[in-house]
């Protein structure tokens, strides 16, 4: 079953100082700041909430299909997602732009330092959700901001049901806007500091906001997470990873497992339990995308963890 997700397209470009922030930042001087970090360690990986979700989706055997808009640079990205198979008829070039891009340096403190450009992210609302033919779910995740409005708009319009995932991007809306975004979508995914942002920024409280989504999400990191849905509070215990070397897309490869457990008409303790593994997994590699599995090893891992079967 084909899902539609809008959201962003990026490189991560990430180096690693050998040394301490606060031993080359003086407080006194931060009016004046002028400093260089010398960074032998760089990786360049792929990324974006739109290309991680779709890539677990992919890799769980699901049909996603991605809407967003990419520059002139996103050769390499294109050559990566036909080698996957992943339908990109729904990313719109930009000309004369950048794919946004995240450029992050992480002292030995793991503080980190990240300047991110959006590029032709700001385009995002040049896409249209009517475009996409035969689409069964869909997903609003961090984009451009008025993409992300328009794209909520469209798929209420359209009686498409979709998940709210605001993501980084909160911040850029009001508590009205995000009410209203709460009030098109039929689902909510945050995790739990964007939890709290949207209870002050709304001035509603979750269980209150439960009301008017078929399930509002909570991710709690290594606690695992929460689900609100028909009246209830669904507690999700974690999954244990195998290691703990990078937290980035993990909340991407958490939706991607929802998304599928959805479409497969799994109650929401198991889809919730599968969205948990799947953030596992991802967690004991590098970058957003550079983890693998397939449906049978997701399914004997669930089994083992949680003592049933999917």
């Amino acid at each position: 079953m084909r899902t539609l997700i809008c959201g962003s397209m990026a490189f991560d470009t990430i180096m690693v100082f050998h040394d301490r922030f606060k031993n080359h930042i003086l407080p006194e001087q931060i009016h004046v700041l002028n400093v260089s970090f010398l960074v032998p360690d760089m990786r360049r990986e792929f990324g974006g909430c739109a290309g991680n979700i779709a890539y677990n989706l992919n890799m769980l055997g699901g049909a996603p299909v991605i809407m967003a808009t990419v520059g002139d640079d996103y050769a390499a990205y294109e050559e990566r997602l036909q080698g996957l198979g992943i339908g990109q008829e729904h990313i719109r070039k930009v000309a004369g732009s950048y794919t946004a891009q995240a450029f992050i340096t992480t002292d030995l403190d793991d503080n980190q330092i990240t300047a991110f450009h959006p590029g032709a992210m700001n385009s995002a609302h040049d896409n249209k959700v009517a475009d996409a033919a035969g689409i069964k779910l869909g997903i609003v995740a961090p984009d451009g901001r008025q993409g992300m409005l328009d794209h909520a708009r469209q798929f209420h319009e359209a009686g498409i049901p979709f998940i709210f995932d605001p993501g980084q991007g909160m911040p850029m809306f009001s508590g009205v806007e995000l009410q209203n975004f709460v009030e098109l979508a039929d689902y909510v995914a945050v995790n739990d500091y964007e939890a709290e942002m949207l209870q002050e920024r709304t001035g509603r409280k979750l269980e209150v906001l439960a009301k008017e989504v078929k399930a509002l999400v909570v991710t709690l990191g290594a606690k695992g997470s929460r689900i609100y849905a028909g009246g209830q509070v669904i507690e999700i215990p974690p999954a244990k990873p195998h290691a703990i070397m990078d937290p980035t897309g993990c909340g991407d490869a958490y939706r991607a497992g929802l998304m599928f457990g959805m479409l497969k008409g799994y109650d929401w303790g198991s889809a919730g339990r599968l969205a948990g593994l799947l953030g596992s997994i991802k967690i004991a590699s590098r970058g957003g995308q550079n983890h693998r599995f397939d449906f049978d090893e997701i399914a004997d891992r669930f089994r083992a963890e949680f003592g049933y079967a999917l």
